[in-house]
């Protein structure tokens, strides 16, 4: 599946492919991202493209700095990040993809980050 995602602003926005399309929505519970509580989507890594707006993106990463999480600068939305779990695959927040309406897909599953094997 094809996704398109944007900040809230506008000033930034996101392509990509999605091979699970929302089947795969989660929310993650480690430190970081039970605070956030955006549900996000698997998108390829390789496709991942900021289309819009690159220069609004703001990284922030921490502790083993594998995970980059992208916010913009002008609104503070989050709209992706590159996974720790899986290097392959980025994670779009799903309230940024065009189209996409975040309680039809709830309950959304929480992923067990808090025990990720690096934080051994």
């Amino acid at each position: 599946m094809k996704i398109i995602a944007t900040c809230h602003c506008g000033a930034v926005e996101l392509t990509g492919d999605a091979p699970a399309g929302f089947d795969d929505a989660g929310r993650c519970n480690c430190s970081f991202c039970k605070r956030r509580q955006a549900a996000n989507i698997g998108v390829t890594s390789a496709t991942l493209k900021v289309t819009k707006g690159a220069e609004h993106l703001s990284l922030y990463s921490f502790v083993t700095h594998t995970a980059q999480h992208y916010f913009c600068k002008t609104c503070g939305i989050y709209t992706h990040h590159q996974t720790r779990s899986n290097p392959l695959l980025c994670g779009v927040n799903l309230g940024c993809i065009s189209g996409a309406h975040p309680p039809d897909f709830e309950p959304i599953p929480w992923r067990d980050g808090i025990n990720h094997p690096s934080d051994q």
